[in-house]
């Protein structure tokens, strides 16, 4: 079951199975009933939709037994790590919706976390290790194989100690020596073979600064700052699942060094549990593949509205609303899966519908002229902003003789069906007139330059007897009384479904044609004053937001999402 389907005999959302274990341990009375959950993000990166995934549960979690969760960044990577990535990431969070407890570091355990270190070597479960890394991975042996013992795993403890304190030197080489924990290298689970819990990193910190030289490890890291926080839940994704054990035995032996081993129910041993990732089409997740994206210029930044990044749908114009709406409706389960992108853009397209403004723009104009409407003449025609929500009012556009229309709604010679303008045959302009095309122009290559057409007075929207039906309705805006505006169009950023399960290059399958610019597009004058932030429709065409690149001087609109799935009309047309 997901956390969006209905129970029918209830009339209420089923629990997802992460909500059945939380339940289940607030009937144990585990922990004293009390909920907290974590968020903890490596700050090395911007966090992306698979990132909101994982927020929604730990906050909603949180949020929905009246618990609490905090947010911890795990900064003991600083050769990765900046402020910059920290502050991006608190904004996003915020930006979802969502509001944390309290904010941690991993860094803030680092003396704790040494002193454990420490500990394990005194009591001769952990010891310095001196083998190259490719040396190391060697000896790990496979799934099916035992591993061989290091030489240096029966160190004698002074001499660990000694040189584990050497790791934390500003002398120490990177590389040189490893801290690894001394478990048992013929476990089944290959996390268990002696792993690594300190390696040396010369890189300043940017919380700690030159304090530090050698830093632990994530699966060191990770465990010891839930149960140093009081977590209860420790929510994560699937790859952690044979992490799972190893997270436990570090548990088990922290607890044992401060004393609390034998507590039962109320020891506050964090739960981990495990939901799947989120996979989507034609997108990559990889930390790793997106830095190169970005550091290669083969986007225009992390916010780039191609990027699979919470600020780059926020720049492309995505609600957080739309996003959280996604989430709930693809659910939490145990098994892997991709999802189609085309699910998030429905539920994009479905809420941006409820608090989209409607403005006119034309986005391929072609001049239109009424021919028969008084030279000089204006009129101020009443646009509705929302019809989904009357509380968002009316604005005017204005109406004149001149006016822009869009190339695709006008054809010379139309086929029967063609219900938009063509000679002689009449259509009604949104919130104004019904016209009759009497004739078109054209230049040498024979392309359309200017449609005159006749309107018929008595046809004003409102008005009176204006009742007459047409099978059209064109918008417009008015070539007097607009503003030119630059408008990008996204695609797909990849040309392949899943690019990531494909064995090449990942620059290979890039869509060359993922961003399209129109230079010469037109906004009536209220659409003008929009900022980003404010969500558009333009009528006709799709949902729309000004880029942080507008300026009074050069307008410029994202198009965030068509009216219509286009990529499902073309697979319809492919497959016929």
């Amino acid at each position: 079951m997901t956390i969006t389907e209905e129970n029918t005999n209830e009339g209420k959302k089923s629990l997802s199975f992460v909500e059945q274990f939380v339940e289940e341990d607030l009937a144990a009375k585990k922990n004293n009933g009390r909920i907290q959950t974590r968020f903890p993000p490596e700050p090395n990166g911007y966090l992306h939709i698979g990132h909101a995934k994982a927020i929604c549960m730990d906050f909603g979690v949180a949020e929905n037994y009246h618990g609490v969760c905090n947010l911890r960044f795990d900064d003991t990577n600083p050769s990765k790590e900046n402020n910059e990535y920290v502050e991006n990431i608190l904004q996003d969070i915020q930006w979802l919706g969502f509001h944390w407890g309290k904010v941690f570091y991993a860094s803030d355990y680092f003396e704790k976390l040494h002193d454990f270190a420490i500990w394990l070597i005194k009591q001769g479960l952990a010891y310095v290790d001196e083998q190259t890394s490719e040396q190391i991975a060697a000896q790990k042996g496979t799934p099916t194989t035992p591993g061989i013992a290091s030489p240096y795993r029966d160190r004698p403890i002074e001499e660990n100690l000694k040189l584990f304190q050497q790791m934390n030197t500003p002398e120490a080489v990177e590389g040189s020596m490893v801290l690894r924990a001394k478990l048992d290298m013929a476990n089944a689970n290959m996390h268990f073979r002696d792993p690594i819990i300190y390696r040396i990193i010369q890189t300043p910190h940017h919380r700690t600064g030159t304090k530090w030289h050698c830093y632990p490890m994530y699966d060191f890291a990770h465990g010891q700052s839930d149960y140093f926080e009081g977590v209860t839940h420790s929510i994560c994704t699937l790859e952690f699942v044979p992490h799972r054990p190893l997270y436990d035995k570090f548990i088990d032996l922290l607890k044992e060094m401060d004393g609390t081993a034998e507590q039962g129910l109320n020891d506050f041993r964090p739960r981990q549990i495990e939901f799947n990732r989120l996979n989507l089409t034609y997108t990559v997740m990889s930390k790793r593949k997106l830095h190169a994206l970005v550091d290669e210029h083969l986007v225009a930044g992390w916010d780039d509205p191609r990027m699979p990044t919470l600020c780059g749908m926020r720049r492309r114009g995505y609600s957080p609303e739309s996003i959280r709406k996604f989430i709930d409706s693809i659910g939490y389960t145990k098994f892997d899966a991709l999802n189609d992108v085309a699910l998030l853009e429905a539920a994009v397209r479905d809420d941006l519908n409820k608090r989209a403004i409607r403005v006119s723009a034309v986005v391929d104009p072609v001049k239109l002229v009424l021919t028969n409407y008084p030279e000089g003449q204006t009129e101020e025609m009443v646009a509705v902003n929302n019809p989904e929500n009357e509380a968002d009012g009316t604005h005017t556009i204005t109406f004149s003789r001149n006016l822009w229309i869009e190339r695709d709604d006008f054809m010379e010679d139309a086929p029967k069906k063609f219900f938009r303008l063509s000679p002689g045959k009449e259509v009604r302009l949104k919130n104004a007139y019904i016209i009759k095309c009497t004739v078109c122009t054209k230049d040498a290559e024979g392309n359309i330059t200017e449609i005159q057409a006749e309107y018929d007075p008595t046809s004003r929207s409102g008005m009176e007897g204006s009742n007459r039906k047409v099978k059209g309705t064109l918008h417009w805006v008015s070539a007097d009384h607009c503003h030119q505006a630059e408008v990008r169009e996204y695609d797909r950023l990849f040309s392949v479904e899943n690019p990531s399960a494909e064995d090449r290059d990942f620059r290979e399958m890039l869509n060359p044609a993922s961003l399209q610019v129109r230079q010469t597009c037109y906004v009536e004058d209220y659409a003008a004053g929009m900022k980003p932030g404010n969500y558009l429709q333009f009528q006709r065409i799709g949902y729309f937001m000004a880029d942080l690149d507008s300026t009074a001087d050069h307008l410029v609109f994202n198009k965030t999402v068509g009216l219509k799935d286009a990529w499902a009309k073309q697979s319809s047309k492919q497959s016929s």
